[in-house]
């Protein structure tokens, strides 16, 4: 990772999808001056880094910014430290260069797992297995246009998130808005697509969570995401899911 960040033209790639995350190789390269094989290079040493993440749509491949190895080198070795101060400077710096404080990240993750579509797409939406590795039943019937919940297993069927089916198509790609409840207006709704295609014997599941509100949302739900596939995978692939909720692990 180190690697791949010493390059200025890298470093430049990955401010590029911070100001603009899923952009195309030809988005990128506009103001590159380089070849788009050159830039296809770079790109590639940034994937293989894991600081970028690509998700097919049609005939374009989309470039995400990966914020999950640098916000690893943060906890460890920025957060415990000057985290309090370089907040306020960070703010500081944000104000007096006029920087749009609406501007809503993205987040996207990808894993690969031992199964079938038919399987991931099952474990997504049936309430009883989502209960067993989420620690939260899915309920829907998961019709286009149907509302979901998202429900503790606590017995009181009370939901955290709710939202709408917007897209459903099995076992291929299921897409949700999300929002806390009683708080479903469209500038505080997120969206999150799951993306599930056969690869090479095996299944990979891309998670895309959109419009999240702002950059303390998308460091909540980075580690989340992350804990919640994990423990999906295990489930899938060993029948079990992990002997510790990955979430509650320090």
């Amino acid at each position: 990772m180190f690697r791949a960040l010493a390059d200025q033209t890298r470093r430049y790639l990955l401010d590029r999808l911070h100001e603009q995350n899923g952009q195309t190789l030809g988005e990128l390269c506009e103001h590159l001056g380089m070849t788009r094989q050159s830039a296809t290079q770079h790109l590639g040493l940034l994937e293989q880094a894991n600081l970028i993440s690509t998700v097919r749509r049609g005939r374009e491949k989309l470039h995400y910014l990966n914020p999950v190895p640098l916000h690893e080198i943060q906890e460890r070795w920025i957060d415990k430290f000057e985290r309090p101060r370089l907040r306020v400077l960070s703010a500081v710096k944000r104000r007096a260069e006029g920087q749009d404080m609406g501007d809503r990240p993205n987040y996207v993750y990808v894993t690969y797992i031992e199964s079938t579509p038919e399987k991931v797409w099952q474990a997504l939406t049936d309430a009883e297995l989502t209960g067993q590795y989420w620690g939260h039943h899915n309920v829907s019937d998961w019709q286009v246009g149907s509302r979901w919940e998202h429900q503790r297993t606590d017995g009181t069927g009370i939901p955290d998130v709710v939202g709408e089916v917007l897209v459903s198509e099995p076992p291929r790609k299921l897409v949700t808005s999300w929002a806390p409840p009683g708080d479903e207006v469209p500038e505080r709704t997120s969206r999150v697509t799951f993306d599930i295609a056969a690869h090479e014997g095996v299944v990979r599941l891309t998670v895309t969570h959109e419009h999240l509100a702002d950059e303390d949302e998308l460091r909540g739900i980075t580690s989340g995401w992350g804990a919640v596939l994990s423990n999906l995978k295990s489930l899938l692939e060993t029948g079990s899911v992990l002997p510790k909720a990955p979430w509650e692990i320090p």
